[in-house]
């Protein structure tokens, strides 16, 4: 569906049609015909509108002549979460910036542009491009870090789970989550190398602008501080889960010592019945009445200081 929205009075309001200093919004269902009618109307190449709607799109920025593109990925959660899915996953989104236009091209809803479809933002200008550009990677890397802040939430609930009850569903849990972090990891440091190649380049064109220098300075700042946490949450992942198979291992090499214990200590009343149970006479079975029961006391005590001997050496 394609949106046109400029901000009138302070506020952000729908028109009708495209309109000078509008902002073009290009959300799902999509319609490949609607957007040849958008491209032809704007006389724009159409990759610039199907680009950033493949999902392993790459974050990155162009431009070509009077039009830029800037594609950067944010994160989402997995509408398919299930355990064997990824909890997160990182989406695409296009920005096109033209002389009178700003579109945005996004294949899922995102709480980056829907922050500013809800008119959260008092200082957002559509028509002032560069400024629009630098509050949409601002709120992109809070989107990461209040991802990653929900990542470590679960993974210290899973960590609470594997302390009660180690099973294989607790590690594919954290499975998920490390992936989640991998991605995360991934397209920081990609954003975060545009980002410095943006500011070096002065693609944005805002070089003379000291409060606009300042803000992408703070973005790169705090782009580097999610990475640096995603990066600190994978090592801790990484490390819960050799814990944790270290725990299944060793909770394993228990029940087959015990195990063991209990076959040797019901070896020793077997093994004397293996011997009686043949065709010959019982001792005692002459002299008292009680030879059968004898022999069962005895072949008791002798298992029971086994499993006593085996409790002094903390076998058992």
């Amino acid at each position: 569906m394609i949106h046109y929205q400029k901000k009138i009075n302070g506020r952000i309001q729908e028109l009708q049609s495209i309109e000078p200093g509008c902002w073009i919004t290009i959300t799902p269902p999509f319609n490949i015909v609607e957007l040849e009618q958008l491209a032809e109307k704007l006389d724009i190449d159409i990759d610039y509108l199907t680009d950033p709607l493949d999902i392993d799109e790459r974050t990155r920025f162009e431009s070509d002549e009077n039009i830029k593109l800037i594609v950067i990925n944010t994160p989402v959660l997995n509408d398919n979460t299930t355990e064997e899915r990824t909890l997160y996953i990182t989406v695409p989104i296009g920005i096109v910036l033209m002389p009178d236009y700003v579109i945005t091209i996004a294949s899922y809803e995102n709480s980056v542009l829907q922050y500013f479809k809800d008119g959260k933002s008092k200082t957002f200008n559509p028509h002032d491009h560069s400024l629009f550009v630098l509050q949409i990677m601002e709120q992109n890397v809070i989107a990461y870090l209040r991802c990653l802040k929900d990542i470590n939430i679960r993974r210290n609930v899973v960590e609470q789970e594997v302390y009660e009850s180690s099973k294989n569903s607790d590690l594919r849990k954290l499975l998920n989550l490390e992936k989640s972090l991998v991605y995360f990891a991934t397209e920081l440091s990609a954003i975060g190398q545009m980002m410095l190649k943006m500011q070096r380049t002065d693609f944005l064109i805002i070089r003379h602008d000291e409060d606009k220098v300042d803000l992408m300075q703070d973005i790169i700042i705090d782009n580097s501080q999610a990475l640096e946490m995603s990066s600190i949450y994978s090592n801790i992942l990484a490390s819960t889960m050799e814990a944790l198979a270290s725990m299944i291992s060793n909770n394993l090499n228990e029940v087959m010592k015990r195990l063991t214990v209990i076959t040797l200590v019901l070896m020793i009343p077997t093994l004397v019945a293996s011997f009686f149970g043949m065709n010959v006479p019982l001792p005692f079975g002459d002299a008292s009445p009680f030879a059968f029961w004898i022999i069962l006391g005895s072949s008791t005590l002798i298992s029971t200081l086994l499993v006593l001997f085996f409790q002094r050496k903390k076998l058992y």
